[in-house]
């Protein structure tokens, strides 16, 4: 991982997007990035071709390109774009475009030309590939709340066996629409409070949000041999379904279990050598029990646990991305951020981060889990050598 781009609520870069993740969150059931259009994340001319959350995932993209070393007119000459990838995940797609044209529909009868392409899931993936000259193996995958996770493995193999020589990966989200938010509410899924609390005794839900995480993936050989910053090594990834149940996780965990375990076998660790857990952590009742219990089950001892949301909220499909920009700053900074308004933590025997805390870096697992019982897991870590 030799570049990272974030677009969150509150932070926009990964220098804002680390301050906030350090400080206290304000309560609201909603977090938007901010009130403005796309136009705010890409050139004018292309923000009228773009959904909310394609153009945030373009500009996340245009970060990690400059972090590593392969931004701008420096493309060409340092990595062929024919092998580059492309992999944006995304939850939800373009729904806002979607929301405008059914306004538009029933107002006038007719809905904005561009609506098929502002709503395809795809939309920022292509956009990315488009906006930066990428023309290898570009793709969208769709896997709900684990969509970002599951982008940047699948990213990391493509790089891993050949098919790509680079690749940019990650997701975005932008569907905070007044159907969106009211849907997620009619189930239960929303905080009331507007205070995310993952793994508390008072957690009520989560808090609706949105965003982009976007990462640059590429050989160590080909970084070292330009110089670029090394910042961690995707070194495992893991993937299950719980077949369970179309909204609520597996109470057995077993689906988590499994993606846990599968996740360390593919980076041949042992669970003694996880060091840090990025917690999916939504600050639903279902989920913290459920996520507990595959901790417990596959560590015995858990190491410490983080769960951003209660700064970021939940970016739906972006959250594994953005989580994954977090587990990169938790090591570059040597600190593991706090979990925002957890107090009381449930599960005595968790670890749960609540205060900055340093740490000695090593390989970190950051889980995610989606509506239709999809499960993800990475393990992150600083290259052997280049850990302390």
């Amino acid at each position: 991982m030799t570049g990272i781009g974030v677009v969150a609520p509150g932070a926009t870069g990964v220098a804002e997007f680390w301050a906030a993740l350090l400080g206290p969150a304000a309560p609201a059931r909603v977090r938007r990035v901010h009130d403005a259009d796309a136009a705010d994340f890409v050139p004018r001319r292309d923000a009228r071709r773009l959904d909310r959350f394609a153009a945030f995932a373009v500009h996340a993209a245009g970060q990690a390109l400059s972090c590593s070393g392969l931004g701008g007119s420096s493309l060409g000459t340092r990595v062929d774009p024919d092998r580059v990838a492309v992999v944006i995940g995304t939850g939800m797609g373009g729904l806002v475009a979607h929301a405008e044209a059914v306004r538009m529909m029933a107002e006038r009868g007719r809905v904005p030309p561009l609506t098929g392409p502002k709503t395809m899931p795809n939309a920022a993936a292509s956009a990315v590939s488009m906006a930066y000259g990428l023309r290898g193996p570009t793709e969208a995958l769709a896997t709900a709340c684990a969509a970002g996770t599951h982008s940047i493995g699948h990213a990391a193999r493509l790089v891993a066996t050949g098919l790509a020589d680079a690749a940019v990966a990650g997701a975005a989200d932008g569907c905070l629409t007044d159907a969106d938010v009211a849907a997620f509410d009619v189930i239960g899924a929303l905080s009331p409070s507007g205070v995310s609390r993952p793994f508390d005794t008072a957690r009520d839900g989560f808090c609706a949000a949105e965003g982009a995480g976007v990462l640059v993936l590429e050989p160590l050989d080909d970084a070292r041999a330009r110089n670029a910053p090394v910042l961690l090594e995707v070194l495992g990834a893991g993937s299950t379904a719980d077949a369970h149940h179309l909204t609520a996780p597996d109470p057995t965990a077993s689906g988590a279990i499994r993606c846990v375990r599968a996740a360390l076998a593919d980076a041949c660790l042992a669970p003694g050598a996880i060091r840090h857990v990025n917690a999916h952590g939504t600050a639903t009742t279902l989920n913290d029990a459920s996520e507990a219990r595959a901790l417990r089950a596959v560590f015995g001892t858990v190491p410490p646990i983080t769960s951003v949301k209660g700064v970021t909220g939940h970016p739906l499909g972006a959250a594994g991305a953005v989580e994954a920009v977090a587990v990169a700053l938790t090591v570059a900074h040597r600190t593991l951020p706090p979990t925002a308004g957890t107090v009381d933590v449930e599960e005595t025997d968790l670890d749960v981060v609540l205060q900055p805390r340093p740490w000695e870096p090593g390989p970190v697992l950051s889980t995610s889990f989606g509506f239709g019982g999809l499960n993800g897991a990475l393990v992150l870590g600083p290259m052997e050598d280049l850990a302390p």
